[in-house]
């Protein structure tokens, strides 16, 4: 009886110490699709947040409510300073990239954000102002000098 007590208490140790296979960090709060309505034109999309193999997070349209030009032709990513990405489709643009979570700060920092509107590319950071409310700020230099928008989390 004594080394079966002894073997429980040690499996029980053992237990606390060991991450649980599938447990989530709470920086893997931001992974999902979000709605997003750019502030200037309207335009309602969908990103899907995603985590990359270095465990940084990602951000990708994949989904336009209106995914062609006035003409009919599919819209394409044509004011991207990078001439190899100008015929990147609408729905398949990565808007954010290199974001990390900081717990101290409960935010994700040290990203960037492509606006495909103007082709510019900006430092950006998130945080959740409720649990569906991401605020994501793009600027150049420090925060102060910047614009926010919210994306919304739809799943």
């Amino acid at each position: 009886m004594d080394k079966v007590l002894k073997f429980c208490v040690l499996f029980s140790l053992l237990l606390l110490l060991v991450p649980l296979k599938g447990q989530v960090s709470k920086g893997d709060r931001l992974l999902g699709t979000y709605r997003v309505v750019e502030p200037e034109t309207k335009e309602d999309s969908k990103v899907k947040i995603f985590k990359t193999a270095d465990g940084k997070y990602k951000g990708q349209v994949i989904w336009l409510a209106v995914p062609t030009m006035k003409d009919g032709t599919p819209k394409r990513d044509i004011l991207n300073p990078d001439p190899k990405k100008r015929n990147t489709p609408g729905d398949q643009i990565i808007l954010l990239w290199g974001f990390e979570y900081d717990a101290d700060k409960d935010m994700w920092v040290n990203g960037e954000i492509y606006d495909p509107c103007h082709g510019k590319t900006y430092k950006c950071r998130l945080n959740f102002e409720s649990p569906t409310k991401l605020k994501v700020r793009g600027y150049i230099g420090t925060p102060a000098f910047g614009k926010s928008m919210y994306w919304y989390k739809i799943d």
